[in-house]
C-alpha cells in the first residue's frame, strides 16, 4: 500500500505546508483525541493521497467568523482559509442570500439566464471598472484559467504563453502547463506546448538581483523572450504572488503592460487568491494602476461558501461566439451568483477596502518591528492583509530556515493560530478582512511569542 512517505522529497519544500516530516508526526501524536484520530484514520483510508494535502492536519467541526474549530472544540484564528475567507466563515449575509436563492431558483440549466446571474455580472464589471465589461462564470478558478488561455489563443491566433517560474495557476493539466512549480508537473509527461517561463520579480532572493534593488529588469526579460520566441499570445501572472507573497513594484507592472501592448500580447492577471479586497483594492491590478486584457477571479468570490469563479475581459474581445470557452454545467450557478453578489455588497457596506488599507499599515509596522528584533526574520513583505515573513538561518547567505518555520507553525497552532508555510520557510499571514484590530493584535502577539520561543530554542541572538 502506498504510504505518505513514498512522496518524492521535492514535494516537501514547495507551495504548501510540510506534511511528512517528524515535526508533523509529532503534531499528530500530540492530538490525543479519539474522535480526531478516528476521522484522520478514515480520511487516510478513503481519499487518494496527494502531496501537500495529506496527511491532514486536524479534523474540523465548525467554522465561523475568523475562527475554525476542531473536533476537540479548540478554536484557531484562521490566517490561511485557502484564500476564500475575505468575509470570514459563514457570513450571515452570504448564508441568507444562498437560502433565499434556494427557495426561488436553486439551479439554472445552460441556455437559460436569470436575474441573479445578470446582476452579479453587472456588479462585477462595475467594481472592475475601466474596459473590463464582459464576464463568464465557472465553477472554480482553475476552470477560468483554461477559459482565459483559450480566449487569448482565439483573439491573437498565437498559442504560445509566457508565465513565471514558481507561479501557481491551478492543478488541471492546462493550468500546470503554465504554472511554474515542478511538483505539479512531476511525472505528468507532455503538457501543453508553447509555454515559456521567465523569472519572477523577486526583491529578496531573486534570480537576477539588481544592485539598486529595483525589479524593472525582470519585465525587460519578458520582452527579450517575446522577441526571441515569436508567436506569443499571452503573458499570465498573479499581480502579487500569493503563496510566498512577492510584491513587485509599480514600475515593473507598468513596463509589463507596455511590453504586452507593443507586441499585441494579451495580459492575463490571475487574481484568484488575492481578489475581492485582500490588497485594499477590489483587485490587485488596481493597486498597480494598470488594466489586464483578461482578469481571472475565484476563491473568495463566493463568500467562502459556494465555489464560483469568473473571467472578466473587454468588449473588443467578445469575438468567440462560435467557440465554447467554458460551457460548464454550473456556468451561471444561481447559488454561486447569489453568494458572490452578497459578498460584493458586504465588502462595500462594511467599507472593508479602506479598513484593509489601515490594517496593512498596522501589520507592516508590527512585522517590521519584529524583523528588527529577531535575527530569524530575514524579510517582511506584503500588501493589504496579505503578508509574508521569510525566516532565514543567516541574514547574509539567506539560507532558508526550514525547521525553524515548522517550529513556529506548530507553536502557533498549539496556541490557536493557523496559517500557511510556503517554500518551506515563508510564513504567510492572510487573515479575514473582517478581523478586528483587537483580534489582529492578539494574533500578532501569538506569532511574535512563537518567533521568540523558536529563536531561543534554535540559539538565535
Amino acid at each position: 500500500m502506498t504510504t505518505f512517505t513514498d512522496a518524492p522529497s521535492s514535494h516537501f519544500r514547495s507551495e504548501g505546508d510540510i506534511n511528512t516530516t517528524d515535526a508533523r508526526e509529532q503534531w499528530n501524536r500530540g492530538l490525543q483525541h479519539a474522535r480526531t484520530d478516528e476521522l484522520l484514520a478514515r480520511d487516510s483510508q478513503v481519499f487518494l493521497h496527494q502531496a501537500m494535502s495529506t496527511p491532514c492536519l486536524d479534523a474540523l467541526v465548525g467554522a465561523k467568523g475568523i475562527y475554525i474549530e476542531d473536533a476537540q472544540g479548540k478554536q484557531y484564528m484562521d490566517f490561511h482559509g485557502n484564500n476564500v475567507h475575505q468575509l470570514g466563515h459563514g457570513h450571515p449575509a452570504v448564508i441568507d442570500a444562498i437560502q433565499t436563492q434556494l427557495q426561488q431558483l436553486p439551479f439554472a440549466p445552460r441556455r437559460f439566464t436569470h436575474s441573479t446571474a445578470i446582476e452579479c455580472a453587472e456588479k462585477l464589471t462595475q467594481i472592475c471598472g475601466g474596459n473590463l465589461d464582459r464576464v463568464l462564470f465557472a465553477p472554480g478558478g482553475t476552470s477560468v484559467i483554461g477559459m482565459a488561455l483559450k480566449l487569448a489563443r482565439h483573439v491573437t491566433k498565437n498559442y504560445k504563453v509566457v508565465s513565471l517560474w514558481d507561479s501557481f495557476h491551478g492543478a488541471s493539466l492546462d493550468a500546470i502547463s503554465v504554472g511554474g512549480e515542478a511538483c505539479f508537473r512531476e511525472g505528468m509527461g507532455p503538457l501543453m506546448a508553447g509555454v515559456e517561463r521567465i523569472p519572477p520579480a523577486v526583491s529578496y532572493r531573486g534570480a537576477l538581483p539588481s544592485p539598486d534593488g529595483s525589479d524593472v529588469h525582470y519585465a525587460d526579460y519578458l520582452e527579450y523572450v517575446i522577441e526571441k520566441e515569436g508567436g506569443v499570445g499571452a503573458f499570465i501572472a498573479e499581480a502579487v504572488r500569493n503563496t510566498d507573497v512577492q510584491v513587485p513594484s509599480k514600475a515593473y507592472w507598468k513596463r509589463v503592460r507596455e511590453i504586452c501592448d507593443k507586441y499585441n500580447v494579451m495580459l492575463i492577471i490571475d487574481d484568484i487568491p488575492n481578489g475581492m479586497g485582500r490588497c485594499g483594492e477590489w483587485f490587485t491590478y488596481q493597486a498597480y494602476d494598470i488594466e489586464p486584457d483578461i482578469l481571472c477571479i475565484g476563491k473568495g468570490f463566493g463568500g467562502g461558501v459556494v465555489p464560483i469563479a469568473a473571467m472578466v475581459t473587454q468588449d473588443k474581445y467578445n469575438t468567440a461566439a462560435k467557440v465554447s470557452l467554458g460551457h460548464y454545467t454550473h456556468e451561471k450557478s444561481p447559488l454561486g451568483c447569489a453568494a458572490a453578489l452578497a459578498t460584493i455588497n458586504e465588502i462595500e457596506q462594511q467599507a472593508l477596502l479602506p479598513k484593509v488599507r489601515q490594517d496593512a499599515q498596522f501589520m507592516q509596522r508590527e512585522l517590521e518591528r519584529m524583523q528588527q528584533t529577531y535575527a530569524l526574520i530575514g524579510d517582511v513583505r506584503g500588501i493589504g492583509l496579505l503578508w509574508g515573513v521569510e525566516l532565514v538561518c543567516d541574514p547574509i547567505t539567506k539560507q532558508r530556515a526550514f525547521d525553524e518555520a515548522e517550529a513556529v507553525l506548530y507553536q502557533c497552532l498549539n496556541n490557536g493560530l493557523s496559517f500557511k508555510v510556503s517554500q518551506g520557510n515563508v510564513i504567510q499571514l492572510s487573515p479575514p478582512l473582517i478581523i478586528t484590530r483587537e483580534q489582529l493584535t492578539e494574533a500578532l502577539t501569538l506569532f511574535e511569542n512563537a518567533i521568540k520561543k523558536v529563536s531561543k530554542d534554535f540559539n538565535y541572538v
